[in-house]
């Protein structure tokens, strides 16, 4: 990676390891002076299906969202990042990061955390970092837990 960025994405999602991107995302921030974007996105084709069931799952789902977003944007400017943005959508967060979100705000960095899903999901589904770096048109950096 080049450094010097001016765009930074974080992807989170409330884990362990989005935290640890979030950190690294600060770090990078403030070493180039880049402006910081943290992306909520959720994932619209299980909240359908639950919504079915349950209506007020896709309202509890977008308000832990916003609280998330809203908890990590403090923390980026008590950490001294100037300028943060919060983006919170709907849809597929492994096509809607690198596609959507990261074209809208001119991103130059991806950050985001090394998922959990096990073997046997991963070869169902994939990951989201994963399919994150095959999508993007910039740099990917995946952080993963030391533990």
């Amino acid at each position: 990676m080049a450094g010097n960025y001016k765009t930074i994405l974080v992807a989170v999602d409330g884990s362990k390891e989005a935290k640890l991107a979030l950190e690294k995302a600060i770090d990078l921030s403030k070493k180039d002076g880049a402006k910081l974007v943290i992306s909520y996105v959720i994932d619209n084709r299980t909240t359908g299906t639950i919504e079915h069931y349950d209506r007020t799952y896709a309202e509890h789902a977008e308000g832990y969202g916003v609280d998330l977003l809203e908890g990590y944007k403090t923390i980026a400017l008590e950490a001294g990042i100037e300028e943060v943005t919060t983006d919170l959508g709907y849809g597929s967060p492994k096509v809607r990061i690198p596609k959507e979100v990261a074209e809208k705000y001119h991103v130059d960095l991806i950050i985001a955390g090394a998922t959990g899903v096990n073997a046997v999901e991963r070869f169902l589904i994939g990951s989201v970092s994963e399919s994150i770096a095959r999508r993007a048109k910039c740099d990917v950096m995946i952080v993963r837990n030391q533990d």
